[in-house]
């Protein structure tokens, strides 16, 4: 048996017709910036994420920069983040000249620690940015309660967690500001690249607008220094299309982590922990082992694609090889960094394929 670890254009051969249809009448439209594809797609995001406001914007990383820009987070100002995430998290407060001030994650999660946000608070300390990772909500009440403490702002970094609910409500409004990510391999995956600002706020939603293009409202008035950063029309109503089949895709998502969770319980893994609270959508299953290079190359002999999410973490990557954070030891980062393993999960997969992902593992964990 063999076992993709990932398939992003398997969704497009479920719901082809679906799809086609959306992109021709774009491009029959003759409007091909912004206009009513996009609207559209705003409108509908933002009713499903429960919010009054949602802002199509270029991608993921663009939606955390213009966010931070409308908070007027900027030079010298700290940003709190995961010591554990993807780097864009880390790279949006770079590029509006901040300063990202790392927070390790909690025990038995990925996901960052509220009881050490408070910690690494400062005068200086702009914005907290939680981030819902491989699809896994956050535990945001403590953060919230901080941040109304503090007077400080939260954005949500839910890249990795369309449809994800916490304590019931679906992620999209809890903070200030909400960022996503439409890359093709995302829950919820544009066909190139995309992203989205979602927010109970209407003035600070006009904010992003008008910063997404070119800082204007009017065509060659230009109010502020904006960017050129739109979500494209085709991407849009795309997006749209599979939106409508977001939850089941979901669930599949849940019957297979269900399958790994059962399955791995005996074997010599560390399994992801799933507060009660927590409605994950499973962008990543992701486990622990210390063999974990012996663990992956054992199931690609046995046609099993994996991935590591991520192999190495923010504070050792080159880019901050000059700027590292002051207290810069994160041992649980990198810990992580040695020993996670993101095993296959998707559309594209059977719950009998995921079966034969546990044997192996439980095979490997015997011998």
């Amino acid at each position: 048996m063999k076992v993709q670890f990932l398939d992003p254009g398997h969704t497009y051969q479920t719901i082809k017709s679906e799809i086609d249809s959306a992109y021709q009448k774009v491009m029959e439209s003759g409007s091909y910036i912004l206009g009513e594809a996009v609207e559209s797609f705003e409108a509908a995001y933002a009713s499903y994420c429960g919010v009054k406001h949602c802002v199509g914007v270029a991608s993921g990383l663009d939606a955390l920069v213009l966010s931070l820009r409308t908070l007027d987070v900027g030079p010298g100002d700290e940003v709190i983040v995961p010591s554990h995430t993807f780097i864009a998290t880390w790279l949006a407060v770079s590029q509006v000249g901040a300063i990202p001030v790392p927070v390790e994650p909690g025990a038995n999660s990925f996901n960052i620690d509220p009881e050490q946000v408070e910690a690494a608070i400062t005068q200086q300390t702009r914005a907290i940015i939680p981030v819902h990772l491989y699809g896994q909500p956050a535990d945001l009440d403590p953060i919230l309660k901080i941040s109304e403490q503090y007077n400080i702002p939260v954005i949500e970094d839910a890249a990795q967690a369309h449809g994800a609910s916490y304590k019931g409500r679906k992620i999209g409004g809890h903070g200030t500001i909400a960022t996503w990510s439409f890359y093709p391999a995302k829950n919820l995956g544009a066909f190139g690249d995309g992203g989205a600002i979602t927010t109970n706020d209407a003035e600070l939603a006009e904010k992003l607008r008008t910063l997404r293009n070119y800082g204007s409202r009017k065509k060659y008035f230009n109010e502020v220094k904006g960017f050129n950063s739109r979500l494209d029309p085709l991407q849009a109503a795309m997006l749209e299309v599979k939106l409508r089949h977001l939850n089941q895709w979901n669930n599949l998502r849940k019957e297979q982590a269900t399958v790994y969770l059962e399955e791995l319980q005996d074997s010599n893994v560390i399994l992801p922990a799933i507060p009660e609270w927590a409605d994950a959508v499973w962008h990543l299953f992701v486990i622990r082992q210390p063999e974990r290079d012996k663990l992956q190359s054992y199931l690609a002999q046995h046609n099993i694609g994996t991935g590591i999410h991520y192999p190495v973490p923010s504070h050792r990557q080159q880019a901050y090889a000059d700027s590292l954070p002051a207290n810069g030891n994160y041992p649980l980062a990198d810990q992580y960094a040695k020993d996670v393993l993101s095993l296959p999960i998707g559309p594209h997969l059977s719950t009998d394929q995921c079966r034969y992902v546990a044997k192996t593992i439980r095979d490997f964990s015997a011998s």
